[in-house]
């Protein structure tokens, strides 16, 4: 039986001049060695061939296209162009790959992957063909790319994971579910942002009004018991510290002090005030 060494350490007491501390010892043993794990080994070999296959193919394809495109423009925007005829099939499995547990997502990519890849190779044939005369060289080059293809497709399977029917839908809910809570940060931004906006425009079109400046001190909607003239954002819901901050500042609010009064009453009423000066500091 193969064996193989390895190093354990542990804690032990050591006593030097009566004073006992913990300190490591460390030990070298044998244990039974693993067998190999030839499917791990082999898994491997596909995925790295698979590779090869794709830098060879995406090589081939940009020569190829590239000398076809060079006739007609600068051979280095000719280049350029080629590697997007092959890259652009390779991008598809990438996605395909990322969508692997996502079957009705994932069929949009390989359409588009299979159309791209017949593009590729219509390119090629059609280098080889006009630079040759003959269909023979063409398609030979053509089939360079189908066979990268083909070789990535089948590492794919080889990694893949494939779930029934019920699991695939439970999957699919629970996709949804999380899909739909990271949809909403956004959203929730965006409407706030909004909302902010709104509240300032009415505050700037409060100040602005033809009622300022008036002799009258009895003004409508204004008490007179309040010193501060200036109205607060309302309040759209709950909201965390910084939403609260960030709601006042765009308010026109700029004091801090009126910023913490704003945050403790719409937010948390034992809001810090190093927080919010935080808070205001980032917004700034």
């Amino acid at each position: 039986m193969k064996t193989r060494k390895i190093e354990r350490t542990r804690l032990v007491p050591h006593t030097v001049d009566g004073v006992t501390e913990m300190v490591l010892d460390r030990e070298t043993i044998e244990v039974p060695a693993p067998p190999r794990d030839w499917d791990h080994l082999v898994r491997t070999a596909v995925t790295i061939g698979a590779i090869v296959l794709v830098t060879a193919s995406l090589a081939w394809t940009t020569a190829s296209i590239g000398d076809l495109l060079s006739a007609v423009t600068l051979a280095v925007v000719a280049y350029a162009a080629a590697v997007a005829f092959d890259a652009s099939w390779i991008l598809c499995m990438a996605v395909e790959w990322l969508l692997r547990y996502d079957p009705e997502r994932a069929q949009v990519a390989q359409r588009a992957g299979r159309w791209a890849l017949a593009v590729s190779m219509g390119a090629v044939f059609a280098h080889g063909y006009l630079l040759a005369d003959t269909w023979v060289i063409g398609a030979v080059g053509a089939v360079v790319s189908a066979l990268a293809k083909g070789g990535w497709s089948m590492a794919m399977r080889v990694h893949a994971r494939p779930l029934d029917d019920r699991t695939q839908q439970w999957v699919a809910k629970r996709r949804a579910a999380v899909d739909g809570q990271l949809a909403m940060i956004p959203i929730r931004r965006e409407l706030q942002r909004g909302q902010a906006m709104v509240e300032a425009e009415q505050h700037s079109l409060t100040l602005a009004g033809p009622d300022r400046g008036s002799a009258d001190p009895d003004q409508s909607g204004q008490s007179t018991d309040d010193p501060d003239p200036d109205p607060q954002p309302a309040p759209s819901g709950p909201m965390t510290i910084k939403d609260a901050v960030r709601t006042a500042l765009d308010s026109g609010i700029r004091e801090p002090n009126r910023v913490l009064a704003y945050v403790r009453k719409v937010a948390d009423a034992n809001a810090k005030p190093d927080t919010v000066s935080r808070y205001i500091r980032l917004a700034g």
